[in-house]
């Protein structure tokens, strides 16, 4: 058995080692055209798993490295643009912030007590991005839209589209595009993530910041906004139902989460992560992605009915009746699950808790 010291010692040349290994990483991304994040975790994927190491910890690092380097070698030549966020104080808006000032474009915030500022904040900028909580950005499109200049290019990044988009084109008359950010505020850059993009007006005028997410490593997936509103009823709002609904379940049995963890499969210790970062966020972040739209609220009410089908059977203990529920959904997925289940793994999961 090693000695503190020694063990100390060899702990402290490992992390020397491994830091020194980053930085050549690092060194190499920024000599050459860096391959996707998919790509560089199918090239190490055997070894990851001879190792034992979960996918999602190799996902991080190359993302940190990623992140590191634009920090230290900055998009070069970069046209400073003046950018206002409407709700660059919540963790979303913060994040497009540092995201935007670190290739060197001027960001300026406006929050809800600097209406009074609002001329100087909007009209002489060339995009003004809104990232408030879906309650209010009709009512913050409306207001911000009276200051716009005719070529300042509106955007809003909530997560429903149809409604913002309408607004934006309703009552302001220059460029106008809504976005989506498939992902949480947590992130460190754009690298290896989604960003459902749904044209509205001249989206020329935005071509430089889709440049940039693209540059960064991020994926563009152009959407209407119906398309993408309805897609989002499956992928956000009865998503967050269930894991809310697991969540309160859990609560309610006041299950001892800790000693379940300790003899746990890796799928209900995924399920318990993904729950407890929901419970992290806003409640008010949570309830309004569920409630935004008529139609998640009948998805989701249709959800439960479900449920509560599934589990009468459950109650009756009718195992053929189960069976059959299972046969029949399985059938469903009979010719899709090789390509859709096998690929999934934790980072599926780590854009569902957003601002």
């Amino acid at each position: 058995m090693l000695l503190k010291s020694s063990y100390s010692d060899r702990l402290k040349k490992t992390d020397q080692n491994l830091i020194a290994l980053l930085c050549d990483r690092i060194s190499l991304l920024a000599a050459s055209e860096q391959p996707s994040l998919d790509e560089q975790l199918a090239d190490v994927a055997p070894l990851l798993a001879q190792a034992g190491i979960p996918e999602s910890v190799w996902a991080s690092v190359l993302n940190s490295c990623h992140a590191t380097l634009i920090a230290k070698y900055p998009t070069n030549h970069v046209s400073p643009r003046q950018i206002t966020i409407i709700g660059g104080q919540g963790r979303m808006g913060r994040l497009f912030k540092e995201q935007l000032s670190v290739v060197g474009h001027n960001v300026r915030v406006l929050e809800h007590e600097d209406w009074e500022y609002a001329d100087k904040l909007l009209s002489q900028v060339e995009l003004v991005l809104v990232s408030v909580p879906i309650e209010y950005t009709i009512d913050v499109i409306k207001r911000a839209a009276k200051y716009l200049a005719p070529n300042t290019a509106l955007c809003d990044i909530t997560s429903i589209k149809a409604q913002p988009t309408q607004a934006m084109l309703k009552h302001h008359s220059g460029p106008v595009m809504g976005l989506h950010p498939m992902f949480g505020p947590n992130i460190k850059s754009f690298f290896g993530e989604k960003v459902v993009v749904c044209p509205g007006r001249n989206d020329d005028s935005f071509q430089w910041l889709l440049d940039l997410i693209k540059s960064q490593g991020g994926e563009l997936i152009i959407s209407t906004p119906e398309e993408h509103d309805k897609i989002m009823v499956v992928v956000q709002a009865t998503q967050h139902f269930c894991r809310f609904s697991l969540g309160v379940f859990l609560a309610e049995a006041i299950i001892d989460i800790e000693q379940s963890l300790t003899m746990s499969t890796p799928n209900y210790r995924q399920e318990i992560d993904i729950v407890k970062r929901l419970f992290s966020q806003s409640p008010n972040l949570c309830v309004d992605i569920m409630l935004a739209t008529e139609e998640r609220c009948n998805a989701i009410s249709f959800l439960a009915k479900t449920y509560s089908r599934l589990a009468r059977l459950v109650a009756r203990k009718d195992r053929d009746a189960l069976i059959k529920e299972f046969e029949n959904t399985q059938s469903f997925f009979e010719e899709k699950i090789n390509t859709f289940i096998q690929p999934l793994n934790t980072r599926a999961f780590q854009g569902d808790f957003k601002e």
